[in-house]
């Protein structure tokens, strides 16, 4: 018989990713107002910028130049991905680690695909370079599905080695 999760438990992670969305659209909502496209502030001279930038494609700009229906693809791989993150939540609530990762990749993934639904593309913001080398700019949505992602592999490798 499969376990019923805590509900409280549950609400936590799904509140965090709704925190997570906020903080997303608050800082893309900021950025839009004050900058305009491809205007740079510096914050840390040399390592990191402010900056207004649109990505129409996936992380590094992949299927960016695609004509337009990676758009709907995106925004259908997003949803896909949030009621499948939703249902592990459900499921695996107590299970904290996992389930934090999980939830900043949900907050992530749907901070992303509103603005997919709003502006047709997703409002990067955060430049990080050294000398010539640059990373492609990004967002809070990103750094919390990175961060996420990280902690579901720390998960793995931890339930790895007890198993041992």
């Amino acid at each position: 018989m499969p376990r019923i999760p805590a509900r409280g438990s549950f609400a936590r992670w799904v509140s965090l990713a709704a925190v997570l969305v906020l903080l997303d659209q608050l800082s893309k909502s900021l950025i839009t107002r004050s900058f305009t496209l491809g205007q740079r502030h510096p914050v840390i001279d040399g390592f990191f910028d402010l900056t207004l930038v649109y990505n129409t494609g996936a992380a590094f700009s992949f299927l960016a130049g695609a004509g337009g229906w990676q758009r709907w693809f995106f925004i259908a791989i997003g949803a896909a991905a949030a009621v499948f993150i939703l249902s592990l939540l459900w499921r695996h609530g107590a299970q904290r680690l996992f389930a934090f990762g999980l939830a900043l990749i949900l907050g992530g993934a749907v901070g992303n695909v509103i603005d997919r639904l709003l502006h047709g593309q997703v409002v990067d913001f955060l430049l990080l370079y050294w000398r010539g080398l640059y990373w492609p700019a990004f967002n809070v949505a990103d750094s919390a599905i990175t961060v996420g992602a990280a902690l579901l592999i720390l998960d793995e490798l931890r339930r790895v080695r007890r198993s041992r």
